[in-house]
């Protein structure tokens, strides 16, 4: 599924065939999820392939190994050139890149001598399908901010994640919708959350979420379309009366929700705000204008 035997990934400092590729079964990243990634799209847009917000992304992993004290030397330019050549190796034209930073062999719960850059691609529709989501309240909440780097994109972290995944999953639902250790409305496993009310958005503040790159093209996708929206602590009850949802993240893209364990939307999905921002954010990453939502969002007003 990711991978064949001509497949091309970067690694160790590198390029090599992904089959062929080694991992060191005593390193501390395999044993204790101590490592940081990060996941990227590139797109064939009217310019060529294009990776949407590199910098952004590659700033983030840079945090997120700072955060935890993982050593990364490899700078955003050099590290954007290296995706770019992996999907050149690989004839990609729209792709997702995962870019991982690992850490050498250490049975010690002590910071890394040495750690090793890994990079490799493959084509990848929209994560959670286009299809509209039915989402359970997950009995697991995130983890606490003081407990870990909350907002560090960490392996070890998606444990959580996997969990709340297959909870849902087992229960007959599309995906899992988790609370903070407070109670308040997180994020999915993988993707941040909005919904709509009375001509407004509402989403999660950071403090107890990843605060997501998609996210945040979001919000300039709302500002630019003067779309209001409200960052705050939100308990489950808020969600009463929301008329649409979604998730949005690299991977998911942005992608509707229809209900929230037995809520239901009370809009249908065409013509809410919801949709227009999906179809903003597929056009922006697609190099493509979408100015003219612009004014179907105000004839809808």
């Amino acid at each position: 599924m990711y991978y064949n035997s001509d497949t091309i990934i970067f690694n160790d400092g590198k390029f090599s065939k992904a089959e062929d590729t080694l991992m060191d079964l005593y390193g501390q990243t395999l044993h204790y999820g101590y490592g940081a990634f990060e996941g990227i799209r590139a797109y064939n847009t009217p310019e060529g392939v294009k990776i949407f917000k590199a910098a952004e992304h590659y700033d983030r992993l840079h945090n997120s190994c700072n955060l935890v004290n993982i050593p990364l030397a490899y700078t955003n330019d050099e590290m954007t050139e290296i995706s770019y050549e992996v999907l050149h190796r690989n004839n990609f034209k729209d792709a997702y890149l995962r870019p991982l930073v690992y850490c050498n062999a250490n049975m010690n719960l002590s910071r890394p001598r040495e750690t090793y850059l890994m990079i490799c691609a493959w084509e990848w529709g929209a994560y959670l399908g286009d299809k509209m989501l039915r989402l359970i309240i997950s009995s697991y909440c995130r983890p606490h901010p003081r407990s870990t780097k909350i907002e560090a994109k960490i392996c070890g972290h998606y444990v959580n994640s996997i969990l709340a995944t297959t909870e849902a999953k087992d229960n007959g639902y599309d995906e899992a919708l988790l609370l903070d250790s407070d109670g308040f409305l997180a994020e999915g496993p993988g993707a941040n959350l909005f919904f709509e009310k009375n001509g407004v958005l509402y989403t999660p503040a950071i403090g107890n979420i990843l605060p997501g790159i998609t996210r945040a093209t979001v919000l300039e996708l709302c500002q630019e379309l003067n779309i209001e929206v409200h960052t705050g602590f939100f308990t489950p009850d808020h969600l009463n009366g929301a008329e649409a949802a979604f998730f949005c993240g690299t991977a998911a893209e942005v992608v509707g929700i229809a209900s929230i364990d037995r809520y239901i939307m009370t809009k249908d999905w065409s013509g809410t705000m919801s949709e227009l921002i999906q179809q903003a954010y597929r056009l922006k990453v697609k190099g493509q204008s979408y100015s003219h939502l612009k004014a179907i969002h105000y004839a809808a007003q």
